[in-house]
């Protein structure tokens, strides 16, 4: 059983790079699970055609027996963890709670590929939970090209040092910055790892995400269906792991100016 991480800054476009690898291992026959560990609940939506299902936290709270495991694009099976009322309690917990209890109730020797959604930084304790209680092996970082973006993914490397979890790249979702793919792979480099994959900007995603859909499942012949197969190929079959080693944020900047970002 393969159990990953994706990490991210907020808006960087991880829980849709998320949604359609799992998307494509589904389709490759592979018997898989995407965990939504953001309060708001809704990694799993383009996976159940646009449903939202009740979270597990929720159903613990209500002491219910609804739907904590939810069927989806060619049997994926999704939950969404949930989090605590805002400004209350801490998501940390919620994400341990139910993923024991997911293990314990619900992970088989059967499964192939468990996919962990997880926001923020992980240099929040509370976000780092699936690495802390190690249910997943290896960390996948979602970034683009810009300052932000990959200030957010050094400090996620630095946290990962610092749990000593292995990375096993960088993924670039792009957002059309000039010469994107390498400024990223160099930034990989920089750190010790590498660029696993590249994921062109297009309005199918869009389009797709309207309609409550993955774009495997909506734009099945599109090219970017074809990124988004591929970057999940790569990662299978990645064996290139190690922890990585984050750089001065300054040398972010100077890699920057040096390619005229």
């Amino acid at each position: 059983m393969k159990q990953i991480a994706i990490y991210g800054k907020g808006g960087i476009g991880k829980s849709t790079v998320s949604a359609n690898i799992a998307a494509s291992y589904a389709e490759m026959g592979l018997i898989t699970w995407y965990i939504g560990c953001d309060p708001k609940a809704d990694g799993s939506m383009t996976l159940l055609g646009g449903r939202r299902v009740g979270t597990f936290l929720e159903q613990l709270r209500a002491e219910a027996k609804g739907e904590v495991v939810a069927t989806g694009f060619k049997g994926v099976r999704c939950v969404e963890t949930g989090g605590p009322i805002g400004g209350v309690g801490c998501a940390g917990r919620g994400i341990i709670v139910a993923v024991q209890a997911l293990d314990k109730d619900h992970f088989t020797d059967d499964i192939d590929i468990i996919i962990y959604d997880v926001p923020g930084d992980v240099v929040c304790g509370g976000f780092a939970a699936p690495l802390r209680e190690r249910f997943a092996d290896e960390v996948y970082i979602v970034t683009s090209g810009e300052y932000l973006a990959l200030y957010a993914a050094n400090n996620i490397a630095r946290g990962l040092e610092n749990l000593k979890v292995n990375l096993g790249g960088i993924v670039c979702n792009s957002r059309e910055v000039e010469g994107e793919a390498e400024i990223v792979a160099d930034f990989a480099r920089r750190i010790g790892s590498q660029m696993i994959g590249f994921v062109p900007r297009s309005p199918v995603v869009r389009e797709c995400e309207n309609r409550g859909k993955t774009v495997i499942e909506c734009a099945p012949a599109s090219a970017q269906a074809d990124a988004y197969r591929a970057l999940a190929k790569a990662i299978l079959n990645n064996r290139k792991l190690g922890v990585p080693a984050p750089i001065d944020p300054d040398e972010i900047r100077r890699m920057l100016r040096e390619r005229g970002g």
